[in-house]
């Protein structure tokens, strides 16, 4: 590969590159979560040979962050190239799931073609559609791939006419219809075009994509660039990376940055890069249809243009799905403010919420009457819920509400949006299903029966959907697959019954004792543990009936000098419930916060003080009237 000191060859360094690396290709990697996307990118890397001899490589490399290792889920998209048959391929590893739609959107305005990976046995799913339609829409050339077919179970050839039948529902073009596919295993690192051929190495996918996949059409004239995704770098500040839809870009280029709200300002570029392998490159100038990283504009974000100074031209915004879920994010109110986060005003808060929806733009962020709280709407809990977490790991404390979905008015009428939901489950609990969700307003639109199991096909209101999960986990023991998407806004489709069961609250502060917990376990079910800091106010538990219970769970045995039989028996204390944060999103009743800090997370009423609920229980029962 042919390095060059950019400071050395500044005036020859983009010829020189222009005349090594003759072609690019585009290409954006989508995938239904779960599908192998992830572990089919470490084996394009290896055997292009990004990493040096010895190296050592950790499995899903790719997954930078710490949540995507541990979910084994793709949040944020990454941008690479490899270098194969003298062509340099900038591929983009999207994620997979519809609640980081606007991450998907995004990154396809970068790519030329796409690479579509179905799992063999499961076949296409809600977000296999989801990011193909999105695909489709903006003319991309596709390449399908039929992953995992080395697995029991695998039915390729049928998972092959399923994945052309969805092109054909998604109305694709004459030109998209006739793709062409590869079958592969990403963990055994093979591809081969017919299942019968010889299962070597994945040169037969690398071939496919040099071949079918359109190289940048190259357009001469006065430079256009889209930002579509931004990086941060504590040494040289905003990254604002894009594609080159229109001229070429050199280092020191004077460019107008035209931004998403119509207003103008010009800027210098003082350094630009390209992708080469897992790191970027600086060179001196970058041509039209090749994505770069530009240096030095303090004041771009996602979705500006980037264009000459004597021929402002924008290019079309990045249309994105809107939110469909709005939260409140509070300051922490409660007893215990301050003792684990370390930034916990809400200036900070509101920095650092603002900061995420410059990055995001499927999120939105406004202020409301109150100086401390601040709506954020985004476009479903997984997507609000990763940002909670990333805040508290980088030790941010504050309060969150329940979850709402956002009404529109529609035809003069109020309208919410609706989900297709997809359920896969063992035979014996469809019934289960199909009750429950029919309770939550959801209609089955399909069904598919095989020996073993059933699939579900519903379209339920996206309000439905919450505590859906959970309470069919449980329902199931765990035997539940399930997978939502954005369907469309349909009029209101009236009130859905609320949670069954009441909360179990603190009454005082100080640490759980294990007496008091014992005492009241035939009451419900605890999220804390004996010795865990209570305080008044807080739920630490969930009750087996309707109404909320107040119990004094600092209630200690007393020792006297009397004994009675049978009075010393052993305590036999069930072990507390632990819910993700999801889970605990999910389980809020209106009158109910989460407090998220660092090391914990608590549920607690928004009133604290049990007469001040008391009062505002009176006052709406009175405004009911």
């Amino acid at each position: 590969m042919l390095l060059l000191d950019p400071e050395a060859f500044r005036g020859v360094a983009g010829i020189l590159l222009r005349s090594r690396f003759v072609e690019i290709r585009n290409v954006a990697i989508i995938a239904h979560v779960d599908h192998g996307k992830t572990t089919l990118v470490d084996q394009i890397l290896q055997q292009c040979h990004v990493f040096r001899q010895g190296q050592q490589v950790r499995e899903r490399f790719l997954d930078s962050l710490d949540l995507e290792r541990e979910r084994g889920i793709t949040i944020t998209a990454k941008n690479f190239a490899v270098h194969y048959r003298n062509v340099r391929i900038n591929l983009i590893d999207t994620p997979g799931h519809a609640d980081f739609g606007g991450e998907v959107e995004r990154v396809l305005k970068m790519a030329d073609g796409v690479l579509l990976l179905v799992d063999a046995f499961e076949g296409p799913m809600p977000q296999t559609r989801f990011v193909l339609q999105k695909a489709l829409r903006l003319n991309l050339k596709p390449v399908v791939v039929i992953n995992k077919v080395d697995r029991p179970q695998a039915r390729p050839h049928e998972v092959l006419d399923e994945v052309f039948s969805l092109f054909c529902e998604l109305m694709a073009t004459d030109d998209q219809l006739d793709f062409r596919g590869v079958y592969a295993s990403g963990r055994e690192g093979w591809a081969v075009g017919e299942m019968e051929d010889e299962r070597r190495d994945l040169g037969p996918l690398l071939d496919m994509i040099v071949e079918h996949i359109p190289a940048p059409r190259v357009q001469e004239g006065p430079l256009q660039l889209l930002i579509a995704a931004m990086d941060h770098s504590d040494y040289v500040g905003r990254i604002g990376i894009g594609r080159i839809v229109r001229g070429r870009l050199r280092a020191d280029d004077t460019v107008a940055v035209l931004k998403r709200n119509g207003s103008q300002e010009k800027a210098v570029v003082r350094r630009v890069f390209v992708f080469d392998n897992l790191d970027r490159r600086e060179v001196a100038e970058v041509e039209c249809g090749d994505i770069c990283a530009v240096v030095g504009l303090e004041n771009v974000d996602i979705g500006d243009t980037l264009s000459d100074p004597e021929h402002r031209e924008p290019l079309p915004l990045i249309s994105v799905d809107e939110p469909t879920l709005s939260m409140d994010f509070m300051i922490n109110s409660g007893p215990f403010f301050g003792r684990d986060g370390k930034k916990v005003t809400s200036r900070q808060i509101r920095e650092r919420l603002r900061g995420e929806a410059e990055r995001d733009v499927a999120l939105r962020v406004e202020d409301t009457a109150s100086s401390d709280t601040f709506k954020v709407s985004g476009r479903g809990i997984l997507h609000l819920s990763i940002l909670m977490e990333n805040m508290r790991r980088e030790g941010y404390e504050f309060v969150v509400g329940q979850p709402r979905v956002i009404y529109r008015e529609v035809g003069g009428r109020k309208a919410e949006p609706v989900e297709v939901l997809i359920v896969d489950v063992p035979r014996e609990y469809s019934g289960t299903i199909i009750e429950h969700a029919a309770t939550r307003k959801g209609t089955l639109v399909n069904m598919e029966q095989t020996a073993t199991h059933s699939r579900l096909e519903f379209h339920i209101p996206s309000r439905g959907l919450i505590g859906f999960r959970s309470k069919m986990m449980r329902t199931t023991g765990g035997e539940i697959v399930m997978h939502h998407r954005f369907f469309q806004y349909e009029y209101f489709k009236g009130s859905l019954p609320q949670r069954q069961t009441g909360s179990i609250i603190s009454m005082a502060e100080g640490p759980a004792v294990a007496f008091a917990l014992d005492a009241l376990q035939d009451r419900g079910s605890f999220f804390v543990e004996p010795g865990d800091m209570l305080y008044g106010g807080q739920i630490i538990g969930e009750r087996s009936k309707e109404g909320d219970l107040v119990v004094n769970a600092q209630r200690a045995k007393q020792l006297t000098n009397l004994r009675a039989a049978g009075a010393d028996r052993k305590m036999r204390i069930a072990p507390a419930t632990k819910m993700s944060l999801e889970e605990v999103l999910e389980f809020l009743n209106p009158d109910e916060y989460a407090e998220i800090t660092p090391h914990h997370i608590r549920l607690r009423k928004s009133l604290l003080d049990e007469n001040a609920r008391k009062r505002a229980l009176k006052q709406t029962r009175t405004l009911d009237e």
